[in-house]
């Protein structure tokens, strides 16, 4: 927690996830993969403008129409698969109700998500994580970043093995999950990048390894 109440203490609470109800924090957690929020926030008003927030209407969209609208977002061809096979499945499976598809646990949610074509274990944890509500740590490359360099997993760790260590020594706590995960995002962003900004890092007086703080 020392790590955490350092970042905290430097940036303030990010109060995150940016977005407007569990059907955009969908929709964006789909769509923020290799791109910024600035593009994700485009996109997003583009299906606004297109009245697509909706389930059934995201479900029954073409494909060419679907990605058309959310090309701000990049890789517009393959999130517009990907969103349309989650909303499919939701449409399909669940009527399009949200709070139905939301009320199993958190492995049960975890796992159906994953059970999606083209859902990965990271936006598989940001819907049900800032979505849903529930306590999943979400791994992204900032995260491992930050931790790999403070010599606090390894370089060679998976996804599941930092998530489990993140878990395994917080309190399932979904308010701190998520703040969590905002705060290394945005140390990983500002100080933590590939040529790190150590100088500056509300980090830099824990121990960190400097042979891996320049070779990525």
């Amino acid at each position: 927690m020392a790590l955490y109440q350092a970042m905290l203490a430097h940036f303030g609470p990010q109060r995150w996830w940016p977005g407007d109800g569990p059907l955009e924090i969908m929709i964006g957690a789909v769509l923020t993969q290799n791109t910024n929020w600035a593009n994700v926030e485009r996109a997003i008003a583009n299906l606004r403008r297109s009245d697509l927030i909706d389930v059934e209407r995201l479900a029954t969209c073409s494909l060419p129409r679907l990605a058309e609208i959310i090309r701000p977002a990049g890789y517009f061809r393959v999130k517009a698969n990907r969103l349309h096979n989650l909303m499919s499945h939701v449409w399909r499976e669940y009527g399009g109700d949200l709070e139905i598809f939301f009320s199993r646990s958190v492995d049960s949610l975890r796992e159906e998500l994953l059970s999606i074509n083209g859902i990965g274990p990271e936006t598989a944890d940001d819907i049900v994580l800032y979505a849903a509500g529930k306590p999943t740590f979400v791994v992204d490359a900032y995260t491992y970043r930050v931790m790999v360099r403070h010599k606090l997993i390894a370089e060679d760790d998976d996804y599941h093995a930092i998530k489990d260590f993140f878990e395994s020594n917080l309190p399932p706590d979904v308010p701190l999950y998520n703040e969590y995960h905002a705060l290394l995002v945005a140390t990983g962003k500002n100080y933590c990048r590939k040529i790190a900004l150590c100088d500056r890092c509300p980090l830099n007086r824990f121990d960190h390894d400097v042979r891996l703080l320049n070779r990525e």
